[in-house]
């Protein structure tokens, strides 16, 4: 079974991109085309989980919560976990901070860029 970008998702990974939010359009327009200095991907799927914006290099999921997330925190948190377990941080944004404080998300983005291992793989102890 194939992890990354499960083909069974891919419609629905197109619709999203095609439904984007102004936030998700705000913050996609400046992490595209290595901006940052890291390549991130929209709408990436790993496993059954659609990702807002993916960065393999640092391990790094962003999501923007909009308000149908003040009601789903329960699964954002089982999710989280389930991409913690992996190696991966997720940040979270609200669509208000991307609207009002869009250089501050990308400090804090840059930020955990210092913090997160490269190359797309955990700094893990070798066997034996």
């Amino acid at each position: 079974m194939r992890v990354h970008n499960n083909s069974k998702l891919i419609d629905r990974r197109k619709e999203l991109r095609r439904r984007s939010t102004l936030q998700e359009n705000k913050l996609w327009n400046e992490l595209r085309n290595n901006k940052l200095g890291v390549k991130f991907k929209r709408q990436h799927s790993i496993s059954g989980y659609i990702l807002g914006f993916y960065c393999f290099r640092k391990r790094l999921i962003i999501e923007i919560d909009g308000e149908s997330h003040s009601s789903n925190k329960e699964y954002d948190n089982v999710r989280d976990k389930y991409f913690s377990d992996l190696g991966y941080l997720t940040l979270r944004f609200k669509n208000k901070e991307v609207d009002d404080k869009i250089s501050r998300i990308l400090n804090r983005i840059k930020q955990t860029f210092s913090l997160r291992p490269g190359e797309g793989v955990l700094n893990r102890p070798k066997d034996g």
